[in-house]
């Protein structure tokens, strides 16, 4: 393996200003499982996706009504 040649001084002030920046970054941001009355991630996730298979029905079955086909896909007939 290749020596570094960077100066190690220079390594460790670059280390400290990471870990500097993302503390701040947590203060600012906080993970939303943090912040109190808000849905996990898994959650939001799973509505997003709840939604986002609903609207893909609702396109279909549009779609099926404008052309007269029958909706198609995986979600087509899903409850």
């Amino acid at each position: 393996m290749p020596q570094r040649l960077a100066d190690p001084a220079i390594v460790q002030a670059v280390e400290r200003q990471n870990r500097a920046l993302r503390e701040l970054s947590r203060q600012a941001f906080p993970e939303p499982d943090a912040v109190d009355g808000t849905p996990t991630r898994l959650q939001r996730r799973r509505q997003a996706d709840v939604s986002r298979a609903a609207a893909l029905r609702r396109a279909r079955a549009e779609r099926a009504e404008t052309t007269g086909m029958p909706p198609t896909g995986r979600t087509a007939g899903a409850a």
